[in-house]
């Protein structure tokens, strides 16, 4: 079993900035695929980005892109998400996630495709 306990979330300007972390226990986590998702009050809820486990590869949506970016410490088996110039539109709550162990995920964006959820922080962005 795996715990994902997510930090950092808060109130920020536009165009201000927030590091989100999220600190894993449980076991196997250099081994799993991470990823970020977000939700919105009455949203569904959207994939933020992901880090594969195997190659490294960091993906995300095009509406993060260029403004946040994910990194992983394998030795403190922590994922962060450091967001550069904030949207009102960011305003959410963030979710950590971690796939299986030792299993690649095709569809990143899919939440049905990782297994475990931390409890979620706020961001809200103020105009």
């Amino acid at each position: 079993q795996v715990q994902l306990v997510e930090s950092g979330g808060g109130l920020a300007q536009a165009g201000g900035s927030l590091k989100l972390s999220c600190a894993a226990s449980g076991g196997a986590f250099i081994s799993r695929t991470m990823g970020w998702f977000r939700q919105a009050p009455g949203k569904a809820r959207e994939f933020v980005g992901a880090n594969n486990w195997k190659d490294g590869a960091t993906y995300y949506a095009d509406s993060v892109k260029g403004r946040f970016t994910m990194s992983r410490d394998n030795a403190k088996n922590t994922v962060h998400l450091i967001m550069n110039n904030l949207k009102p539109e960011d305003t959410a709550d963030y979710y950590c996630t971690a796939g299986r162990s030792y299993t690649t995920i095709i569809n990143y964006a899919q939440p049905a495709n990782y297994l475990y959820w931390g409890q979620g922080t706020q961001v809200t962005v103020s105009s």
